[in-house]
């Protein structure tokens, strides 16, 4: 799962960085109001932690971006204010939740899961799809009640395809999903093949149909 932290003290943004990435989620990072303003545009993300007070800008007025942008994206608001107007703002703009300074780095990852479950599995703990079973918290693949063994990126690019059933996705958005920034040194797109190929064996070998179709010049879609 990808998440982007906006929020301007660099070491608290560095504490949940490290922190969220332990639990298996990838991060990016901006700054300043213009640095997010840009990365929510250009990048999907699966929750989005913004602080209220940048310099440049309000966060609200990135709430209110993001959901123009009507986005699968989660949103939750982190500000040193207790001001109950900005609360009540944040989440009649759409904002799934809101934490006040300062906050405990575990209850910041358990309302992220309980955000990304909501967002994206209308809540559940567990997703039932073509005889896989997948835990997001636990980051968990079962195939008849047994571990199915995955690598980190094996895991979120199935989490990433169940998470948009039947929607083309393209190799650059696979990419970007998966390394983000990182992606921009690449010298291709060959390693996505790989990936899903590895994926695609590992699940076929336990005598279940992957359902990732390619979709010739794009990318890949999963079907359900």
């Amino acid at each position: 799962m990808k998440l982007l932290i906006v929020e301007d003290e660099a070491e608290l943004a560095a504490d949940i960085i490290a922190y969220v990435t332990q639990e298996g989620y990838r991060c990016e990072w901006a700054s300043t109001f213009s640095a997010a303003a840009e990365k929510i545009v250009l990048y999907q993300y699966d929750c989005v932690i913004v602080d209220i007070t940048l310099p440049g800008g309000n966060g609200l007025d990135l709430v209110r971006t993001l959901k123009k942008l009507d986005t699968q994206t989660g949103v939750i608001i982190v500000s040193a204010k207790d001001a109950l107007t900005d609360k009540v703002t944040g989440l009649q703009l759409g904002a799934d939740d809101y934490l006040t300074k300062p906050f405990h780095l575990a209850e910041l990852s358990a309302r992220l899961q309980s955000v990304v479950r909501r967002r994206h599995f209308g809540g559940r703990t567990e997703i039932q799809v073509r005889g896989l079973t997948i835990r997001p918290d636990a980051r968990q693949v079962l195939v008849a009640g047994q571990p199915l063994e995955l690598t980190r990126k094996e895991y979120d690019l199935l989490l990433f395809l169940a998470a948009n059933p039947g929607r083309v996705l393209t190799k650059e958005a696979i990419a970007e999903h998966l390394w983000g920034d990182d992606m921009d040194q690449a010298d291709s797109l060959d390693i996505i093949y790989t990936h899903v190929k590895n994926l695609r064996r590992k699940i076929n070998e336990r005598g279940q149909t992957d359902g990732i179709a390619s979709v010739y010049g794009l990318g890949y879609k999963f079907e359900l």
